[in-house]
């Protein structure tokens, strides 16, 4: 399979705490959908990339801000070769 790169476009809707466990006390669930707004880019890549939905948790809650667009950049894993 050839080496290949999809680079979409998604916005951040959502941000909610919750509880965590042991050492973390919080989590942050982050919610995403790819862009599809009548922004000339946003049209580009809503035509030439994968659509759909996009969910993170992290213990940090300023990864991402709400109301912000972000790239989402898709690259094949390649299992280094041993020394």
């Amino acid at each position: 399979m050839p080496y290949s790169k999809v680079r979409a476009k998604f916005k951040c809707h959502s941000m909610a705490k919750r509880t965590g466990w042991g050492a973390t006390p919080f989590l942050y669930d982050y919610k995403f959908s790819a862009v599809v707004d009548n922004n000339a880019e946003n049209q580009a890549f809503f035509a030439a990339t994968p659509s759909g939905e996009l969910s993170l948790t992290a213990v940090k809650d300023d990864l991402f801000e709400v109301g912000k667009e972000y790239y989402l950049d898709l690259i094949p894993f390649v299992t280094p070769e041993p020394l």
